[in-house]
């Protein structure tokens, strides 16, 4: 019937996002090729977070000009956090998109998708945007023996940098009836590991009817014959209960795995962004964790520069990390996006060169941090899911989310759980030589 193109960019909602488009996309027949030339509908799935992710966006839509030019009929869409509720702005630099969609919002580039296929089977050119396209259940077979699986949508907590609640909406939690048939669905087609996903994923089922928690659903997906993992992100400090934490202690199938952003180790920068807690409040929150699971993987996110940080503030932050010692630091440089509270209330005051100085202090040191824990690891025994297959080595992650890779043979272990015996280590993987698979 036809084919598509999906160009991704940002967090893993936006990939869930795209694999759901794709999977729709194909249900009406269409199929995927490699790059924007080859195809009959193109998509970018963008983001905004930050200015790096919105230029890269932008580069990518002006380079499809030239397409639309010489194929008229290709349907091109922008969708992703780039979108907001007005978009005369993008249309005005933008001509040649045919459409705009909001994040989880599918069917206007569906109906355009439909309309081209009926246009061709009846022999004509142009395709008429008044078809309507009814959405179908996914039948598309797994790809990988991972997904992502989005659990609630949206942000109730509007953080002053954050453009995501303008742009994703209010929380809503799907129904654990929903997500449980989603995932047993995927493992029939040979996935064995899921991560569950929100912006803020431990906030889900706050606006139900009976007010389920995360635990509960890891709980109603646990005993899901066939699936072997479950990981879930992005943890929000407050919102990890004493209950959350016990589930990943006693379900074996949850991996021992928190990703909970602190954003500044300062508390007056913290209340200029509005993140509702103190140091204290945080450091309390990963006692606790570590307490419950011994050996428990801990990552975090970083804002350097955010407005108005001093030199005093920003070595609170650091202090932090070296007190806290997490697996992974995820860190970036404050950009002003348009539509924040931020960006109206307070100037963008720190200079670009502070800036980067104070990222590449973060990162120096948590390099030395990840390249002493793993090297802890060295001479263990660990067990991993096969992913992938970089040239000649099978890569994987750990229940704790280390990469690790080892040699590949001529068999082919993907899907498989692997037992890696540990032989060095580096500060962003481990390298081990394969014992056993199960």
């Amino acid at each position: 019937m036809g084919s598509y193109y999906i160009w991704t960019i940002g967090c893993q909602m936006n990939v869930a996002d795209s694999e759901q488009l794709g999977h729709q996309l194909e249900n009406m027949g269409y199929h995927a090729v490699m790059s924007p030339e080859g195809a009959d509908v193109v998509v970018l799935n963008s983001c905004v977070v930050r200015q790096h992710a919105e230029d890269k966006v932008s580069g990518k839509l002006f380079n499809l000009r030239s397409l639309k030019k010489s194929r008229p009929d290709t349907i091109v869409g922008l969708m992703g956090c780039m979108v907001g509720p007005k978009t005369d702005d993008l249309r005005r630099r933008f001509p040649h998109v045919d459409v705009f969609m909001r994040p989880q919002v599918f069917d206007p580039v569906l109906e355009l998708a439909k309309a081209r296929a009926e246009a061709l089977r009846s022999g004509s050119r142009q395709a008429s945007t008044e078809a309507c396209y009814e959405p179908q259940p996914t039948t598309t077979a797994a790809l990988s023996h991972t997904a992502f699986i989005p659990i609630i949508h949206g942000c109730d907590h509007f953080c002053t940098f954050c453009i995501v609640p303008y742009r994703r909406g209010r929380e809503r939690s799907r129904l654990i009836s929903d997500i449980r048939d989603e995932v047993e669905t995927l493992v029939g087609r040979g996935v064995r590991e899921v991560t569950l996903l929100g912006q803020k994923v431990d906030s889900y089922g706050q606006d139900l009817v009976d007010r389920p928690d995360l635990a509960d659903l890891f709980h109603a997906l646990h005993d899901v014959d066939g699936l072997d993992r479950i990981r879930f992100l992005t943890s929000f400090p407050m919102g990890i209960t004493d209950k959350i934490i016990a589930s990943v202690r006693d379900l074996d199938k949850v991996c021992e795995h928190f990703n909970i952003p602190i954003q500044s180790g300062d508390d007056d920068v913290l209340l200029a962004m509005r993140r509702g807690y103190t140091v204290e409040g945080y450091l309390d929150v990963v006692g606790k964790i570590r307490a419950a699971v011994p050996g428990v993987g801990l990552s975090t996110d970083i804002i350097v520069g955010f407005p108005g940080e001093t030199d005093r503030q920003f070595d609170n932050t650091y202090k932090l990390l070296e007190d806290v010692q997490f697996d992974v630091v995820h860190v970036a440089a404050y950009s002003e996006r348009q539509g924040t509270i931020a960006s109206r209330t307070q100037p963008d005051d720190v200079p670009l060169a502070v800036k980067k100085e104070r990222l590449r202090a973060v990162e120096e040191l948590q390099k030395d941090i990840s390249e002493k824990i793993n090297a802890e690891l060295v001479g263990q025994k660990l067990v991993i899911l096969v992913e992938d297959r970089k040239k000649d080595k099978w890569e994987g992650r750990t229940r704790t989310g280390k990469l690790v890779y080892f040699p590949a043979g001529a068999t082919d272990l993907k899907g498989s759980l692997a037992t890696i015996y540990i032989e060095s280590a580096s500060p962003w993987s481990l390298q081990g030589s394969l014992i056993a698979i199960d």
